[in-house]
């Protein structure tokens, strides 16, 4: 992938380095996705943040195809969580943007998805940061004119691994 990348530095006391990139196509959000969903091991958590338009599916989508997943992996925003099987693991993609209380996600299941034994993908994560494991990996696109600027941030040792790969 021909991709910029660097390492951030933050002061003491704050969160530690975080792993840089620049995609600069739709093209290259998928490949990133497909990485991911290549490396990824049974509980990954995946945060996804990012305005409209970001490429928070765009991503999801790579990470169905680095799972092998025989589904169409589309934007879950009307059903919430979406369920694909078939692949190297299940694959759990979720989409806190319509939600308007945590209680809601009990009711969902996210529970079990989250202690499940494949792979969550949750885009607008940061809606309910407090639902979500505090070991996971976060990923947040932004638009940057000419493409999108990534920003990788394994928050615990279970997923420094998939912020390693992706930083390659």
């Amino acid at each position: 992938m021909d991709s910029r990348r660097r390492r951030i530095g933050v002061a003491k006391g704050h969160r530690p380095p975080m792993t840089h990139l620049f995609l600069d196509s739709e093209a290259m959000t998928h490949a990133l996705g497909v990485r991911l969903g290549r490396a990824a091991t049974p509980g990954t958590v995946v945060a996804l943040v990012g305005d409209l338009g970001a490429g928070k599916t765009v991503f999801s989508r790579g990470v169905g195809a680095g799972l092998q997943v025989q589904t169409r992996v589309s934007s879950p925003t009307f059903i919430i969580v979406q369920t694909h099987e078939g692949g190297r693991l299940p694959f759990w993609h979720a989409d806190f943007y319509r939600l308007g209380v945590a209680d809601e996600l009990e009711q969902l299941g996210l529970d079990e998805v989250l202690e499940g034994p494949g792979v969550t993908v949750v885009e607008w994560a940061n809606r309910f940061w407090d639902a979500l494991p505090s070991d996971r990996l976060e990923i947040t696109l932004t638009d940057a004119g000419s493409g999108r600027d990534v920003q990788v941030h394994a928050t615990g040792p279970r997923h420094a691994h998939l912020e390693a790969a992706l930083g390659r």
